[in-house]
Parts: structure tokens; C-alpha cells; sequence
């Protein structure tokens, strides 16, 4: 097996799992003990969403709105403009999902560094369903201007994403997942917003991953190492603003690409990723994602397989885009 940058042997049997939700709570109380201004608002899923663990530690510095998520943002927009720095938190469905217009006006059109975390986004939400299983966040919140969009590949990166958040001045948004997932990275795994990593370097075919996916790139490609195909893989943490001179290096290299995604193949990390290629240097890309359907109830596993979200579809893909 070949050395792999920044990150686990992603084959070992002993990986740990954890949901990317953990580290943002870490995160957010470590940040919390750190920056008096640092302030939290929830719409009743403080649980749910981690975001307890401040509020216990911090009870004066945190506000519980309740289910009204477009109080939330504007909630927050006003913290923000009296030299706070909000993170409010609900399930992704609801905030941006509801509240994307409260978003857009109050928080981005003011460019408000305000801090919204969308938890149990995606298919790892499981059994809550098509409701919950938000598949539309990513190309909400990328259409917004002045919006960073952040989608970590585990809770070791979740928790980096916090503090890094806490010291931009941007709004942000901060896309987090239910289910425990692989925890790929480490300690010493860098993370910045706005830059892209390559976990695996490759020549044959160049590998664009965000979120929890990565991991699954990452399985595909040590698979396809052994059979001889050499996949170079690039985990995308930030969405917007896109890590364009790091995709178009290794793009340049391996002249095709896949993208890889939890989410609507349209607008998300694919989307973005065909808009830079298709200015900058059009080559062939496939984009692997959820195609125009919604999300029903199950296990994550069992959805991964039923939308071709898992490392056998992404080898499958890549085996017919070399050979």
C-alpha cells in the first residue's frame, strides 16, 4: 500500500467512527472558553445539533428561540452588527431551509459574519427520511453571495472548521452530518477555509470529493491502486470560495475527473467544479451524486448503495473513464 498524505490508512479495520457533529460541539465550547464573544442560539435541537455543550458551560451567552428558525438569522444578523460572533444551529431542513430569505437579507446582503450550522444534512440522517434529508443546502448557501460554504469530511475536521469560522469575517455555513462516520483525518491534518487537499496523489484520473465522501474516494482509490489504476484524490472541506489553482494542478496532470458528493448533483461541489473546468480547462467529467430524487428512509449504508454514492460506484466510474 502506498503512503497516503495528511490522513489514516483508510483499509484498517480499526477505524473509529464518530458523527461530524461531536467535533463541532467540541469545537464550539473549546472556542467558547477562549473569545468572550463568541455567542450561541439554537431552534430547540441543542441535543441534536451539539451545541449544549456551549450552552450548559455558557447559559448567559446562549439563546434559545425555539422553533423559529427565521428568528434564528435574524437573531443572529443582530448579534453580529453589536460586535458578536453568533453560531446559530437547527437541522439544515430548517436553517438555511426554511430561513434561506432571513439568510440572504438580514446575514448576507449585510455581510454579517454570522455562523449557521446546518446539522443532519444529507442521507446519514437515515431513518428521519426525505423531510430531513436535506440534498439541497450546498447549492442554496453556494448561490449566496459573500457566503463561505464548509462541508468537513469528519469530526476531527468539524472541529478545526469551528475555529477557523469563529476567525473569519465572512458569513458562513457549516454543513454537518447525523450518523457516526470515519474519522479520516488527524491532529495534524491541516485545515483552512478556502483551500483543498490532496490525500492521495495519482496520475490517471483526478478524484474531487467533499464531506463525508471523501472517505469513500479514498476507499476506491486504494482498491484501484492494486489493480494498477492510480487515482489522485482532492478533499474539498470548502465549497465556496472554491481551492481553483489546487484542482486545475492536479486536473492539468490527470486531464479527467470525477466528483463526489452527498448531495444534488446539481449546484453542489460538482456543479462548481464543472463551472471552474469548463472556464478555465474543459475536460471530460462525471459527477457522482444524488440525481433529482429525494431522499427516502434507511440505513446510510443501505442509501449510499440504493443512489451509488459508495466506493464500488466511484471504481466502477473510474474504470471506465481510464481504460
Amino acid at each position: 500500500m502506498r503512503e497516503l498524505h495528511l490522513v489514516k490508512d483508510v483499509l484498517a479495520k480499526d477505524i473509529v467512527l464518530e458523527a461530524n457533529r461531536k467535533g463541532f460541539g467540541r469545537g464550539l465550547l473549546a472556542i467558547g472558553k477562549i473569545n468572550e464573544n463568541i455567542v450561541a442560539a439554537c431552534a430547540d435541537l441543542t441535543e441534536s445539533t451539539q451545541i449544549h455543550l456551549f450552552a450548559e458551560a455558557f447559559p448567559e451567552r446562549f439563546i434559545e428561540v425555539g422553533v423559529a428558525e427565521q428568528n434564528l438569522a435574524t437573531l443572529g444578523s443582530g448579534l453580529s452588527a453589536m460586535g458578536k460572533i453568533p453560531f446559530i444551529s437547527s437541522y439544515a431542513a430548517f436553517s438555511p431551509g426554511r430561513n434561506w430569505e432571513q439568510i440572504r437579507t438580514t446575514i448576507c446582503l449585510n455581510d454579517r459574519p454570522v455562523k449557521i450550522v446546518g446539522a443532519h444534512a444529507g442521507l446519514y440522517t437515515g431513518a428521519d427520511g426525505a423531510t430531513h434529508q436535506v440534498l439541497e443546502d450546498i447549492a442554496l448557501m453556494r448561490a449566496l453571495p459573500n457566503m463561505a460554504v464548509i462541508v468537513p469530511g469528519d469530526s476531527v475536521e468539524a472541529e478545526k472548521a469551528v475555529a477557523a469560522m469563529a476567525n473569519d469575517h465572512r458569513p458562513n455555513y457549516l454543513r454537518l452530518t447525523r450518523e457516526p462516520t470515519p474519522v479520516l483525518t488527524t491532529s495534524k491534518t491541516p485545515f483552512e477555509i478556502g483551500k483543498a487537499y490532496v490525500y492521495a496523489e495519482g496520475k490517471d484520473l483526478t478524484v474531487i470529493s467533499t464531506g463525508v465522501m471523501t472517505y469513500q474516494a479514498m476507499v476506491a482509490a486504494e482498491h484501484l491502486f492494486k489493480e494498477g489504476i492510480d487515482l489522485e484524490v482532492i478533499h474539498v472541506p470548502t465549497i465556496k470560495p472554491l481551492d481553483s489553482l489546487t484542482i486545475l494542478h492536479s486536473v492539468h496532470k490527470t486531464k479527467k475527473v470525477i466528483t463526489v458528493e452527498e448531495h444534488q448533483i446539481n449546484g453542489g461541489l460538482g456543479g462548481a467544479v464543472a463551472e471552474l473546468l469548463a472556464e478555465e480547462f474543459p475536460v471530460p467529467v462525471k459527477r457522482i451524486g444524488v440525481r433529482d430524487k429525494f431522499g427516502q428512509s434507511g440505513k446510510p449504508d443501505e442509501l449510499l448503495e440504493h443512489y451509488g454514492l459508495t466506493s464500488k460506484h466511484i471504481m466502477a466510474q473510474a474504470r471506465k473513464m481510464v481504460k
